[in-house]
C-alpha cells in the first residue's frame, strides 16, 4: 500500500512479505519497552512481533480483528490531560492482553482508532 505509515523500512518489509492475497498494510510502528518489537496493522489483522520468549526467540503473532475483544489506552497517571496523553495501548484477545508502548501519543491514537474501526 503506497500510503502506509511506518517507522522502520525493515519492519514494514517484514510485514509486507507475509501478506495474504488482497491484504494491505495500513501502518507498522516500532514499539519500545521489553517484549514487543513492532506492531503492524493491515486491513485484515494486527501483527505483533513478540520478543518475550526464552532463548532470544521471536514470534510474529497474527490476530484477526474478529478475535479482538477490546482495545485500551493505558496510563499510569490520572486522566487530567487528553484521552491519548500516553503512548501505550493494550489489545485484548480473549483472556490475553498485548501491551504495546510507542514513542509518542500520535501512534497509539492511530493504532487505537484503526483497531476500533475494524472491531466495531
Amino acid at each position: 500500500m503506497a500510503n502506509a505509515t511506518y517507522d522502520r523500512r525493515e519492519q514494514f518489509q517484514q510485514i509486507q512479505s507475509g501478506l495474504l492475497e488482497g491484504e494491505q498494510v495500513i501502518a507498522v510502528y516500532d514499539a519500545i519497552g521489553a517484549g514487543t518489537g513492532f506492531i503492524g496493522l493491515t486491513n485484515r489483522r494486527v501483527i505483533i512481533q513478540d520478543k518475550s520468549f526464552v532463548g532470544k526467540k521471536v514470534a510474529i503473532t497474527s490476530i484477526p480483528y474478529s478475535k479482538i475483544t477490546s482495545v485500551s489506552v493505558v496510563s499510569n497517571k490520572s486522566w487530567g490531560g487528553s484521552f491519548f496523553s500516553t503512548g501505550t495501548i493494550a489489545i485484548h484477545v480473549g483472556t490475553h492482553s498485548y501491551e504495546i508502548e510507542f514513542r509518542g501519543d500520535q501512534k497509539s491514537h492511530h493504532v487505537h482508532n484503526v483497531i476500533l474501526h475494524y472491531i466495531s
